[in-house]
C-alpha cells in the first residue's frame, strides 16, 4: 500500500462526524492518564509512588482494563514522576522502568536498548518499540545512526509514559515482539498550564519548558506544550552544542460517544552524539579496573571539542559540503485520533504523518595510540606530528610522549550521514465490541494497522587524528614524513574509511508494512482467558548506491576537497558514490504473531497470570550492503527478512493500601540476522534468556518507595557464522538490573534519590574482556514556599560513579586505553516552576 492509499483510506474513519456516533462514554486513555497525572500533582502523598488503585492501562492492549484483570506485565511513570528522575534524554528515562535495560550513554538518540534478555546485537533498539500516543516514532527501532529516541524529547507537555513487557505487544503492534513503551502527551483533560525555568549548575545549560490546557466550550479542549534550551550541553565540548526545542499542540471536540482529536508536533533541536570515549584499562580480562585518563574525563569530556566543531564532506550528489559535527533532529508531523460509536462496536482510529530528517554526527569508532606512535602507525617512519586546529595549529609536537598529560592520540572514525527523509505515515483502526455470552464479558476486537516508513540518507564518514585533551580543548592532528610531506590534511586522514571501500553509502529505501489483527477475550467473575492473533506483510523496496556491492563500481576519486586548487594525500582517492550504478531491493514478507493468557483474581487485591507468544521482527536495513541480498533485490536468505521471538511468562500481582507488588517469571528464545556495527560481520543467531522480574510500591505517611529488579540468564544457543561462542552470554547482557526511589513528601516539600544498577557484563560474545557493574544515583529536592510555585534541585549521578556501559575492545588493549562508553558523570540543574 504506498502513502496516497493511506491517506485515503485514513481519511474517511479519522474524520468520522458526531452524527456516526452513539452514547458510550468516552474512554481515552490519555486524558485519562493525564487527570490521573495533575490529580497527583494536587495529592503530594499519592504522587511518591505508582497508583496502587485501581489503574486502567491501555498500551499494547485490545482495550484499557485494569492491571490486575489483565494477564501482562505493565509499568507506568506518571509525569510528576518523570520530573524527578534527572533524566537528561528519553534513553534516561527508559532506565526506570523494570525489565528494560537502556544505555543512555551516547546523549538524546542512538542508544542501545532491549528488555528482558532479548539481544542488543549491533545498536538502537529491535525488538522494542518506543510510540508516542499510541503510534511508533519509527516503524523500525534500530535503523542505523537513526534510532527512535533520537526524534523524541519529554517537555511538560508529557502526561504519562507506559510500558509493556512482552505479552500482547506482539500482536498490538508491528516489529514490537519484546515490548512497547508509550510517552502519552497532555490532552487538556484538567485546565491551567505551568512555566519552569531550568538552569546547569555545574554545567552550561539554559531551559525553558511551559504547557497550558484549556477548555474552550463544554465540549472543545486544547492542549499546547514545548521547551527551548541553549548550552553546551551535560559534557564539556567548548561550545554550544545543545541548542533547539519542539512545540507541540493539540485540539479534542468530544461528543456523544467519543471524541476527535488534531494533534501536531515541530521539533528542531541539535544535541551532541558523544558515544565512544578513552578509558584507561588495566588489570585482566576476568578482572579489569577501569579508570579516567589524565586530562580527560569520560564522564565530562567529549572527543567534539570547540577546536573540532566542523566536518567536511561529501553530499548525495559528491559535491563537497561542510556542516558542524551536533546532531540535528527535523520532526514536522500532524496526526487525528478519534473514538466513536459505529453499529454498537466502539472503534478507535489513530493516523500520524511524520516528515523526518536531519544529519547525524558522531565518534562511531576510534583506535587509541600513544601520540608517539601515530607517525609511525600511519605510514609516516621517523616522521612527526603537528596541531592541525586550534591556537597552536602548524606547530609540532616535540614531546608527544607529554601530550595533555597522557601522551595519547586517537584515530576516530566520524559516522556523517545526512538523513534527507525518514518520513513515514502510520495508521491504526480498531473496533471493540462486549458481548454478554453465558453470565460473562466476552471482548472482539479487529483492526488493521499499515505504515509507510521511508529510509533516504547519505553516508559520507571520514578519518580524522586528535589528541586526548578534555574540557572542550582538544585538537585535530596532522602527520607529517620525514621529508616534509604530509599525509593528512587539517587533521583529516582519509575523506572516507582509511584503506577500504566501506561506508560511502546512499539508502533510497521504502518500507511498507500492512497487519490486520484480532483478538477475544472471556472475562467471567474471577477468571479471564484470551487471545490475539497478528498477520504482518511487507514490503522493501528501492535502491542503494555504494562501491561496497562491488561487480567493478569504483568508489575512490581525486577531489579538491578545501578548494585550494592542489590536491593533497588525502585528496588524491576520496570516497564517492557510484552514482550511474545503484543497486536494486525489492522483496516481500510475511509472519503471524499471536499471543495467548489466562488471568485469575483469586481476591480482590491479588491476581495470577500466565501467557504465551510468539512474534517476529521484520530486519530493515541492517540486511543491506551484504550478501544477503543478492543482485536483483532479492534475499539470498528468504527467512533472514523476519526474526522470530518466543515467549513465556507467569506472575502474581498484588495491590492493596499503600502496597503494590508484581513478580513474574518469564522465559524468551529469539532470532538475531544483523550486521555487526563494529566490524561489518554477519550475524544469524539464536538466544535464549529467562528470569524473574519484580516491581513494587510502598506508602506509609510520608515515605514511599518504589522499586524493580530483574534477574536474567541468557546465552546464545546458536551461531551460524561462529559456532565458537556457542553458550556465551551475549554481550551487553546484566545478570540483574535493578532501580529504587525512595522519598519522603509533605505538603511543603518532597526529597528522595532514584537509586540506578546492573551487576557486570561481557564487552563482546567473546567473553573474554569483562564491563564492571555500577550503581548510579540521581537525587531530587521540591520546595513549594507558596501555593502554586515549586522550586527544585535534581542532581544525575550525583556521585560522580565511572558507570560504563559497553566496552569495544574483545580484550585489554595492549596500548592500556579502551574503547568505551560511559553515561555521563554529576550533572546538577536547579529549576523554579510557576503552576497557573
Amino acid at each position: 500500500m504506498k502513502r496516497g492509499t493511506l491517506f485515503l483510506a485514513a481519511a474517511p474513519l479519522a474524520l468520522a462526524t458526531p452524527a456516526l456516533a452513539g452514547t458510550t462514554a468516552n474512554t481515552s486513555a490519555a486524558p485519562k492518564v493525564e487527570a490521573e497525572a495533575k490529580a497527583a500533582e494536587a495529592d503530594k502523598a499519592q504522587d511518591s509512588a505508582r497508583e496502587p488503585a485501581k489503574e486502567v492501562f491501555s498500551t499494547g492492549v485490545a482495550k484499557g482494563r485494569d492491571r490486575l484483570d489483565s494477564a501482562t506485565s505493565t509499568s507506568a511513570l506518571r509525569a510528576a514522576e518523570v520530573d524527578k528522575l534527572g533524566a537528561r534524554s528519553v534513553a534516561e528515562i527508559l532506565r526506570n522502568i523494570p525489565g528494560i535495560r537502556s544505555e543512555a550513554a551516547s546523549g538524546e538518540g542512538n542508544a542501545n536498548i532491549t528488555i528482558r534478555g532479548l539481544p542488543i546485537a549491533s545498536t538502537g533498539a529491535k525488538f522494542l518499540q518506543l510510540q508516542e500516543d499510541g503510534l511508533p516514532i519509527l516503524e523500525f527501532g534500530d535503523i542505523s545512526l537513526s534510532t527512535a529516541d533520537a526524534f523524541l524529547r519529554a517537555d511538560l507537555n508529557l502526561a504519562a509514559v507506559e510500558a509493556i513487557r512482552g505479552g500482547s505487544a506482539s500482536t498490538f503492534a508491528s516489529n514490537s515482539p519484546g515490548g512497547i513503551v508509550n510517552f502519552i502527551s497532555k490532552t487538556g483533560d484538567t485546565e491551567g498550564g505551568a512555566v519552569q525555568l531550568s538552569s546547569g549548575l555545574d554545567y552550561d545549560m539554559r531551559r525553558i519548558d511551559f504547557d497550558y490546557g484549556a477548555k474552550i466550550s463544554d465540549t472543545l479542549r486544547f492542549h499546547v506544550g514545548g521547551f527551548y534550551r541553549d548550552g553546551q550541553g551535560p559534557r564539556a565540548t567548548g561550545f554550544t552544542t545543545a541548542q533547539g526545542g519542539q512545540i507541540k499542540l493539540n485540539v479534542t471536540k468530544e461528543f456523544d460517544g467519543g471524541y476527535i482529536r488534531f494533534y501536531g508536533k515541530y521539533l528542531d533541536d541539535r544535541s551532541p552524539i558523544y558515544d565512544v570515549t578513552p578509558i584507561a584499562a588495566s588489570g585482566t580480562n576476568s578482572d579489569p579496573e577501569y579508570n579516567t585518563i589524565t586530562g580527560f574525563d569520560a564522564r565530562h569530556d567529549t572527543l567534539f571539542t570547540r577546536n573540532f566543531q566542523r566536518v567536511t564532506g561529501l553530499d548525495g550528489n559528491n559535491n563537497v559540503s561542510n556542516h558542524d559535527n551536533r546532531n540535528h533532529v527535523l520532526v514536522k508531523s500532524f496526526g487525528i485520533e478519534g473514538k466513536f460509536e459505529l453499529a454498537g462496536w466502539d472503534v478507535i482510529e489513530k493516523f500520524r504523518y511524520a516528515d523526518i530528517s536531519g544529519h547525524y554526527m558522531g565518534v562511531n569508532y576510534a583506535q587509541f595510540v600513544p601520540a608517539a606512535a601515530l607517525a609511525p602507525a600511519f605510514g609516516a617512519p621517523g616522521g612527526t606530528i603537528r596541531f592541525a586546529t586550534g591556537a597552536n595549529a602548524g606547530q609540532t609536537i616535540t614531546n608527544p610522549t607529554t601530550l595533555n598529560g597522557n601522551g595519547q592520540a586517537a584515530m576516530l572514525l566520524i559516522a556523517d550521514a545526512k538523513l534527507n527523509s525518514l518520513d513515514n505515515v502510520t495508521n491504526d483502526v480498531r473496533a471493540s465490541k462486549v458481548w454478554d455470552v453465558a453470565g460473562g464479558d466476552l471482548t472482539t476486537t479487529v483492526g488493521l494497522y499499515s505504515s509507510h516508513q521511508t529510509l533516504d540518507s547519505d553516508w559520507a564518514w571520514g578519518t580524522v587524528f586528535s589528541d586526548v585533551n578534555g574540557g572542550g580543548n582538544g585538537n585535530l592532528l596532522d602527520i607529517v614524513t620525514a621529508t616534509g610531506t604530509k599525509l593528512t590534511q587539517d587533521g583529516v586522514f582519509a575523506y572516507g574509511i582509511a584503506g577500504a571501500d566501506t561506508l560511502r553509502r546512499g539508502y533510497r529505501m521504502g518500507y511498507t508494512t500492512n497487519a490486520p489483527f484480532g483478538s477475544v477475550n472471556f472475562h467471567i467473575g474471577k477468571l479471564a482467558i484470551g487471545g490475539s492473533a497478528r498477520y504482518d506483510f511487507g514490503h522493501a523496496k528501492g535502491t542503494l548506491i555504494g562501491a561496497e556491492l562491488g561487480d567493478g563500481r569504483v568508489g575512490r576519486a581525486a577531489k579538491d576537497m578545501n578548494g585550494d586548487g592542489v590536491i593533497s594525500v588525502p585528496e588524491m582517492s576520496v570516497a564517492i558514490l557510484p552514482l550511474t550504478r545503484p543497486g536494486v531491493v525489492d522483496y516481500k514478507y510475511d509472519y503471524l504473531s499471536w499471543s495467548t493468557g489466562v488471568n485469575f483474581r483469586i481476591a480482590e487485591p491479588i491476581a495470577v497470570f500466565a501467557r504465551y507468544s510468539v512474534g517476529g521482527r521484520a530486519n530493515a536495513d541492517r540486511l543491506l550492503f551484504s550478501p544477503i541480498v543478492n543482485t536483483n533485490g532479492g534475499l539470498v536468505y528468504p527467512e533472514a527478512a523476519v526474526d522470530k521471538v518466543k515467549q513465556a511468562e507467569a506472575g502474581v500481582k498484588y495491590r492493596k493500601g499503600g502496597l503494590t507488588l508484581n513478580l513474574t517469571g518469564f522465559w524468551a528464545k529469539a532470532e538475531d540476522t544483523n550486521i555487526d556495527s563494529t566490524n561489518g560481520d554477519i550475524i544469524a543467531r539464536e538466544y535464549r534468556a529467562m528470569g524473574g522480574e519484580f516491581e513494587g510500591g510502598f506508602r506509609s505517611g510520608i515515605f514511599s518507595l518504589t522499586a524493580g529488579a530483574t534477574y536474567t540468564d541468557a546465552e546464545i544457543v546458536t551461531d551460524f557464522v561462529n559456532p565458537a561462542i556457542v553458550g556465551n552470554t551475549p554481550h551487553h547482557q546484566a545478570k540483574v538490573i535493578f532501580q529504587a526511589t525512595p522519598q519522603i513528601t509533605t505538603d511543603a516539600f518532597d526529597i528522595g534519590a532514584t537509586f540506578i544498577g546492573t551487576t557486570g557484563s561481557y564487552a563482546t560474545d567473546d567473553n573474554l574482556l569483562k564491563v564492571p557493574g555500577f550503581v548510579t544515583t540521581n537525587a531530587f529536592v521540591q520546595f513549594r514556599p507558596v501555593d502554586r510555585v515549586t522550586l527544585a534541585v535534581n542532581a544525575s549521578n550525583l556521585f560522580d560513579v565511572l558507570a560504563i556501559t559497553a566496552i569495544d575492545d574483545p580484550t585489554l588493549p595492549a596500548a592500556g586505553v579502551a574503547k568505551g562508553h560511559v553515561l555521563t558523570g554529576r550533572t546538577i540543574s536547579a529549576s523554579v516552576r510557576f503552576d497557573f
